[in-house]
């Protein structure tokens, strides 16, 4: 059993593979560490690419399409290490990367995952939107980082460099013990891509399991690779996963008021988008919310299976401020200011 497996998951990514997985091969074999990327049955040439001028990396073959979530889940079913690395592939990863996580995990037993402190590839001095130093989430259930709130993004002068606990790790680069990831179900295969990996953190958590940024290891993320940010597609599976999420891990007693806050906050969205004449992304919006109706009964069974696993019902790095409020109300940007 190895140590350590990276895992890349790909779909028709032939040349962001070439791009960066050079970078995970040369700064990963020193830490008893197997790569490998798994096949979201690409129609591209990944395939042949990979094999001509990757060899040393390991192939997993998916027979479809499986999406973001369940992709990993089938691809880890086939990996046997105490760690595994969930990577994007349009990650570069930097020298010694690894060091500092695997020791971090090493030390820290109840710790279930943590993740680098996250870079933009596209401006190196800048963290990086999806992930940035370490994930939180406010009582309504927007997600925000150390480092970026809402759509502002920090320059990083060091002043996140502290390991801290959080809310979620992002999925663009997650270090978690495959153990953990198992016992808490893996990622939820319904939600297809998009807020996964806030719902198992919020699982993991809320079992006890303690969760983390390490920001001596350092990665760039190119972000937006797969749907950009402006996609209706991504509007939809972002505000449909996030009301699932919340169903399936909300306390009882928060379940009624979040929710109809959310579905007043949920309209003014779409307000917002068709004022600004993103028709596609406003109908998004109302799409989501119609097919989050249509499938809640359907994660019942996960919401009390959740509900009967908590031992932590109250998670300190689930914030109660409302950061909508914080951002457009009383102006604070930085997450420093909160």
């Amino acid at each position: 059993m190895d140590k350590t497996a990276i895992v890349i998951l790909n779909w028709n990514g032939c040349e962001m593979l070439r791009s960066f997985l050079p970078s995970v091969v040369r700064f990963s074999q020193a830490y008893d560490t197997a790569v490998y990327v798994a096949d979201n049955k690409s129609t591209d040439n990944s395939i042949e690419m990979l094999r001509h001028e990757f060899p040393s990396v390991r192939l997993i073959l998916l027979e479809e399409n499986h999406g973001f979530a369940d992709g990993y889940n089938l691809a880890l079913k086939q990996v046997a290490a105490e760690y595994v690395v969930l990577l994007n592939s349009d990650v570069e990863v930097t020298e010694h990367w690894l060091a500092p996580l695997v020791a971090y995990m090493d030390a820290h037993p109840e710790v279930a995952a943590c993740q680098p402190k996250i870079r933009s590839w596209r401006q190196k001095d800048k963290f990086e939107y999806a992930g940035a130093a370490g994930g939180f989430i406010d009582r309504y259930g927007y997600p925000y980082c150390r480092g970026r709130i809402m759509g502002v993004v920090e320059t990083d002068n060091a002043q996140y460099d502290t390991v801290l606990p959080i809310f979620w790790a992002t999925g663009a680069a997650l270090f978690i013990r495959l153990e953990d990831y198992w016992q808490a179900g893996g990622l939820d295969g319904r939600f297809f891509a998009h807020m996964e990996e806030i719902d198992l953190c919020w699982r993991l958590r809320s079992r006890g399991r303690q969760l983390v940024c390490v920001p001596r290891s350092v990665v760039y993320h190119v972000g937006g690779a797969t749907l950009k940010k402006e996609n209706p597609r991504k509007t939809f599976l972002n505000f449909r996963n996030n009301l699932v999420m919340l169903y399936k891990n909300l306390p009882h007693e928060e379940l009624k008021p979040v929710m109809r806050t959310r579905a007043v906050l949920d309209y003014i969205a779409a307000l917002s988008f068709l004022m600004k004449g993103q028709i596609p992304n406003a109908l998004a919006v109302l799409r989501a919310r119609r097919s989050y109706a249509s499938l809640r009964r359907s994660f019942t069974a996960s919401r009390e299976e959740n509900m009967a696993k908590t031992v932590l019902p109250v998670i300190p790095e689930r914030t109660k401020i409302s950061i909508l409020a914080q951002f457009y109300v009383y102006g604070k940007k930085r997450f420093s200011q909160l």
